[in-house]
């Protein structure tokens, strides 16, 4: 399609003179691309590649996510005399497509409640069948206390794919991570052993927000030409808080229903919301793991973020695209709502992949809320 080529086309004499932009499984445009402003979800922002002159674009390389596979060669381009075999006149270029820009919608503030038992998690990552070095990371805490003030439960929850080659995804994933936990260390979990207030619920997402773009500027800063996608939940009592850029996911789990609650920032994500393609057509499209959103591309970044109520008994599950990509959602719903124990679930979810092809990194984290039948 035109405007896939139109996407690609300003980058790649960058991509090709600098073997850290080129990665298996994802690839991010170039910093100097503009960013859009920072707007509320549902996400639906426009695609990356509207610029006002055309005449500037050029073609798009070829990017999957075989390590192996070279790019199509380059279609030589047409002589401007008419051909000898064809009266026919060229076809006009299609037509540019806009997605408007999403609504803010305003919901109900969700209510804090707090839990009697612990929240309890597991946490797995393997490098795979095919790949040398692990460029996932992850990271999770639980505090559960007992005292005469009430104070809820709190967790944090991350998974990282980093990328840009040799050891700049594994940095990338791994500084993203660490700044974005130490920041909610300091902005939310210290102030709330001190003094915890049920009317302060709404500034953690905000201090989520504001962490992860920490994380976006300390990757930009550290490892140029690296990136990372990142995927975190704070957990408050019955709340969730989720911050998310990229194609890893984050899936709430409850009872036999599944729904994935994270936007994947792929070019084949948005070719499906502007029905350029069906989910069919996506699963098998060359360039399903183009990424046109990471952290560490851009020194301005929009972050996706969401608030939601968990239902007691109910399962997050956070995972890289090295799970997914190979488990379909059924099975991820099936294997984490079976599991009593979290790590259970972790430890068999990473041997499916790997019994699937392991072609990625695997990684992924369950959390479990206590049960508790009077919330229901």
């Amino acid at each position: 399609m035109s405007f896939i080529r139109r996407l690609f086309g300003r980058q790649r004499d960058k991509a090709e003179g600098d073997p850290r932009l080129r990665r298996a499984s994802h690839v991010t445009p170039s910093r100097d691309q503009p960013v859009r402003p920072v707007y509320a979800e549902p996400e639906s922002d426009p695609l990356p590649d509207e610029q006002t002159e055309e005449s500037n674009l050029g073609p798009a390389p070829a990017q999957t996510k075989g390590a192996n596979e070279q790019p199509e060669p380059e279609s030589q381009p047409q002589s401007p005399e008419p051909s000898t075999e064809s009266h026919e006149p060229p076809p006009r270029p299609a037509p540019r497509r806009i997605v408007p820009e999403p609504t803010l919608i305003h919901q109900p503030k969700p209510k804090l409640k707090r839990q009697q038992q612990a929240l309890t998690y597991g946490i797995a990552s393997h490098v795979g069948r095919l790949r040398a070095n692990n460029e996932d990371a992850c990271f999770g805490m639980q505090w559960h206390s007992i005292t005469v003030d009430e104070r809820p439960d709190f967790g944090f929850f991350i998974v990282a794919d980093g990328m840009g080659g040799h050891l700049d995804g594994e940095r990338a994933a791994g500084i993203a991570v660490q700044t974005l936990a130490a920041e909610m260390l300091e902005r939310v979990y210290t102030p709330m052993l001190r003094n915890f207030n049920t009317n302060s619920s709404p500034t953690i997402l905000d201090s989520l927000v504001s962490a992860a773009e920490r994380a976006n500027l300390a990757v930009v800063q550290q490892v140029p030409g690296g990136g990372t996608t990142l995927s975190a939940v704070a957990i408050v009592g019955n709340l969730a808080y989720l911050a998310h850029v990229g194609d890893s996911r984050a899936y709430l789990v409850h009872g036999e229903i599944i729904e994935q609650l994270t936007t994947d920032h792929t070019l084949v994500q948005r070719l499906v919301q502007m029905k350029e393609l069906t989910p069919e057509q996506a699963a098998h499209y060359p360039q399903k793991n183009v990424l046109y959103r990471a952290i560490g591309q851009n020194e301005e970044l929009k972050i996706e973020r969401m608030i939601r109520t968990l239902p007691s008994g109910a399962r997050i599950v956070i995972c890289t695209d090295g799970l997914w990509d190979l488990v379909d959602d059924d099975t991820i719903c099936k294997i984490a709502g079976s599991f009593k124990i979290p790590q259970a679930a972790c430890d068999k979810l990473v041997q499916l992949a790997n019994e699937r092809g392991g072609a990625d990194n695997i990684s992924v984290i369950v959390l479990k809320l206590p049960d508790d039948p009077s919330q229901d």
